[in-house]
């Protein structure tokens, strides 16, 4: 064999496994096709459209920029690649948590990274995966008001107690571990310790602080915050890309 020939099938075949692996999958996921909801078969009619609210983009790149990926994921495998709807939390909430009763475990789809620059998949899972981080903190706060004796409590509550838990986390989270215990990193250089002039910010976080000082979130700390926020995918999606998980993974969840 004479080295052009070599040389010809080397390249080819890298070539072609480059073409299948990266430059097809990359121009399909880039624009997906729309997914229609099927008459009959879903409960809702119309084309797909994933919710996000929230400072998405933004977040996004503090959440990159601080190398949050390097510990958490954000992807629900399918069945065939992983046990993820089997594991508390990581795909949704199952129908003996889930605020109305209903069972909002799926896997990911193209559709979830919708508007992103940067997919944030992740590399490990050191950390707890992130894709479905809201839900699950709505739910320890509502259980934990249960235990507490404060009973059911109203949506912007919950959402005001998520905030303030996102944003004491950030900070240093190891300072409240009523919710989760956690190893990951703290991040004050995203917020401001000021001393109080006048009246106390009303943006002020209940962390032990010196007498006549504050800290107070910088915008970078706003935008992650927000970032998190958004980070829910318990919306219902079309029976074509929707799994219904089996009943052996209906058990209860932590």
């Amino acid at each position: 064999m004479s080295f052009r020939l070599f040389a010809i099938g080397l390249t080819a075949s890298f070539g072609l496994a480059w073409l299948s692996v990266v430059v097809v999958p990359f121009f399909k996921l880039r624009t997906p096709s729309p997914v229609s909801f099927q008459e009959g078969v879903d409960e809702k009619e119309g084309i797909y459209h994933p919710k996000r609210a929230g400072r998405v983009v933004n977040g996004a790149a503090v959440y990159a920029a601080n190398g949050c990926y390097q510990c958490h994921t954000q992807v629900v495998r399918p069945t065939y690649a992983g046990m993820d709807l089997a594991r508390p939390d990581v795909g949704g909430l199952s129908p003996t948590i889930h605020p109305d009763g209903i069972d909002s475990r799926r896997e990911s789809n193209v559709f979830d990274y919708s508007g992103l620059d940067f997919a944030m998949i992740g590399n490990t899972r050191v950390g707890p995966d992130l894709m479905n981080l809201v839900p699950r903190i709505e739910a320890r706060i509502r259980q934990q008001a249960k235990d507490s004796q404060e009973g059911d409590l109203a949506e912007g509550v919950v959402a005001g107690r998520v905030a303030d838990y996102l944003y004491k986390h950030l900070y240093n989270p190891r300072l409240f571990p009523q919710l989760y215990w956690s190893s990951c990193p703290s991040m004050p250089f995203l917020f401001e310790e000021r001393e109080i002039m006048g009246q106390p910010s009303d943006d002020a976080l209940d962390v032990p602080v010196e007498d006549g000082w504050e800290v107070v979130p910088g915008d970078k700390a706003d935008a992650l915050v927000s970032y998190l926020l958004s980070l829910r995918h318990d919306d219902p999606v079309p029976a074509a890309m929707d799994y219904a998980p089996p009943a052996a993974t209906d058990g209860p969840q932590g």
